[in-house]
């Protein structure tokens, strides 16, 4: 029954019922008559599946819930059927078709994204044992085993360093731009990328307790958080039903006229308010898809137009995600050219983001480049080369200072100082004095400001979650015109931050990463920045941006909120014409046909009110 009830209920074969009732309609217009009136055809096509959906709910639904839009248009169309008036029945089961194919084509929704979160749990670990290495299945690594990671692997469970430094790429947990430097004794986390050096470690957390395992949990359970909207319709149907079979039954008892009471359970089916939602949802979707922006679902639209917070993360949303050469400061006598051509020599051999972009700092100024000889590179801590006579040892404050250089108290307080503007700083040195300091930032997208300006304007509170540390957060934050600030912010965290924010209003959340996923889901309504957004924060999302235009959100905003007041509109109108038309069925100036006409009229105007959504110009 359910395959026969797919078949009828899909959108071929509604075409067909509305072809068979355009038929019956021409040939009551031009007289002709024939042996089975084409309605019938009409009537089967589109009244078994409804008639499948309300026996359905009345056997699954709980409550008043049983009472739906569906029953309420079964119980019109076998009446209009038993006194003979079969356009009447086939119009109102092909408008109620209709209404049910344009909602399910604007909130079906992708779940694809989950599937991919897993495959990023690694396979198989390098387990070292007896002075031996052996590859052995991820699932069976224990607590306490020591596992070799090389340069480029995936660290295949949580555990602490117990031999080895490296920096580790934890952008898929933290979403932090830089790598993070790591030696003995400190954390790595599931899922994260070693990028340099051989380490050893210690397992601590494996299989179902692993971070990155908790983080595929959490996205699933918010994923089944998302119960579906219930239909408009049928929340009013609840209601409906008993008030249309009411007035029926008493026009009849009044009249005695069986044709009026049909008649005011033909006029009060809702089809017109059943259009009201998908239609206006349908238009907001192709106007925003015009402007670059993909949204999954009508409910997304519809609580994006209330949401008042919008939190967003940081590196890859409000920043561009890119490192770039931000200060170039001479100590001495050395120039900044100079100071950027000896760096850049040192580093071109270097594999790390930092010298990689100091390298292509220097090359993007047309600056000539040494040649670089005796290259030496000590994994997340910097290096030693000989570049053109020079001997240069460039890096962090802690690796110089292991090796001799003197770091002055001005040095020190320059490094503070860009530290807390979320910079990072390559000193570099020469015969164990500093010549210079080069810093390397993130960059702040352009329009942040404004963007989050217009936010204000209309209400928003805007919020910044991120993984990154407190000073670099606060320093974006404060250029983009964000107060609200929560740094340091493992991917739990963040959606322990949503359901906090929540407590207070409706919050939109703005993200581009894996970690980002699970707050994204946990939200209200999750927008993924698409353009460089990874595959699982797209899928995680309900909205997404083409682009990394970041502007679009205010005009995201505003169409959510018009499209919501359609919404409200075409409610409103499709009621008063149920109204009006009941008023005119009980004394009998409507009988069924007319009266199926005049709702259809209504549902044209709906459809007609939404249309005009696709065009209005958002400023």
């Amino acid at each position: 029954m359910k395959k026969i009830n797919d078949l009828l209920a899909g959108l071929p074969m509604t075409i067909v019922g509305g072809v068979f009732l355009i038929l019956s309609f021409v040939l009551r217009k031009t007289g002709v008559s024939l042996a089975a009136d084409p309605a019938w055809a009409t009537v089967i096509i589109c009244g078994i599946p409804l008639l499948y959906l309300s026996v359905w709910r009345i056997i699954h639904n709980k409550g008043i819930s049983k009472i739906s839009s569906a029953l309420l248009i079964t119980i019109a169309m076998i009446a209009a059927v038993c006194i003979g008036d079969l356009f009447a029945a086939g119009e109102v089961a092909f408008i109620m078709e209709i209404g049910a194919i344009l909602e399910d084509m604007t909130t079906e929704r992708a779940k694809k994204g989950l599937k991919k979160l897993i495959s990023l749990t690694p396979v198989q670990a390098r387990l070292t044992a007896d002075g031996r290495e052996r590859m052995i299945p991820a699932e069976e690594i224990k607590n306490g085993d020591i596992l070799r990671v090389l340069a480029g692997e995936t660290i295949p469970v949580d555990g602490v360093i117990i031999e080895g430094e490296t920096s580790v790429d934890q952008s898929v947990m933290t979403g932090e731009s830089l790598p993070v430097d790591k030696s003995v004794g400190d954390s790595l986390f599931c899922g994260t990328v070693n990028r340099f050096g051989a380490v050893d470690m210690k397992a601590t957390k494996v299989g179902e307790d692993s971070s990155l395992k908790k983080l595929i949990r959490m996205v699933e359970e918010a994923e089944n958080k998302q119960a579906p909207t219930q239909r408009i319709a049928d929340k009013w149907a609840s209601r409906l039903v008993p008030i249309a079979l009411m007035i029926a039954v008493l026009a009849f008892a009044v009249t005695g006229d069986i044709i009026r009471g049909v008649t005011v359970m033909v006029v009060f089916c809702p089809c017109a308010l059943v259009l009201s939602t998908p239609t206006a949802i349908m238009a907001a979707i192709g106007q925003a898809t015009k402007h670059g922006v993909i949204s999954k679902s009508g409910e997304a639209l519809e609580i994006m137009g209330k949401a008042d917070i919008i939190a967003f993360d940081k590196t890859g949303t409000l920043t561009c995600g890119s490192l770039e050469v931000s200060d170039i400061l001479p100590v001495g006598n050395t120039d900044s050219e100079m100071l950027l051509r000896l760096a850049a020599s040192a580093e071109s051999k270097s594999e790390h983001p930092l010298g990689k972009a100091v390298t292509a700092c220097a090359k993007a100024k047309g600056i000539e480049l040494f040649p670089c000889d005796s290259f030496k590179m000590y994994a997340g801590k910097g290096i030693f080369a000989q570049t053109c006579g020079h001997s240069l040892c460039c890096g962090s404050e802690r690796f110089l200072a292991e090796n001799g250089v003197t770091l002055t108290d001005e040095v020190k307080k320059i490094t503070d100082r860009f530290a807390s503007e979320g910079k990072a700083s390559v000193i570099v040195a020469e015969l164990g004095a500093v010549i210079g300091i080069i810093t390397l930032s993130d960059v702040l997208r352009p329009g942040a400001k404004d963007m989050v300006s217009r936010l204000k304007d209309l209400g928003i509170r805007p919020v910044l979650l991120t993984g990154d540390n407190k000073n670099t957060a606060e320093h974006f934050a404060a250029k983009a015109g964000i107060t609200e600030v929560m740094a340091e912010l493992l991917p739990g965290d963040k959606a322990a931050k949503i359901t906090q924010l929540q407590q207070n209003g409706i919050v939109c959340m703005i993200g581009d990463g894996v970690n980002d996923a699970p707050a994204l889901k946990t939200a209200g309504v999750g927008v993924v920045m698409g353009g460089m957004g990874s595959d699982i924060a797209v899928e995680s999302a309900d909205i997404a941006l083409t682009t990394d235009d970041i502007s679009g959100i205010p005009y995201l905003k505003k169409l959510a909120k018009a499209t919501r007041n359609t919404i409200k509109t075409a409610i409103t109108i499709s009621m008063c014409i149920n109204f009006a038309a009941v008023t005119l069925s009980v004394p009998g100036v409507l009988d069924p046909t007319t009266g199926a006409l005049v709702h259809n009229a209504g549902s044209c105007f709906v459809v007609l009110i939404a249309a005009l959504l696709y065009d209005r110009k958002f400023d």
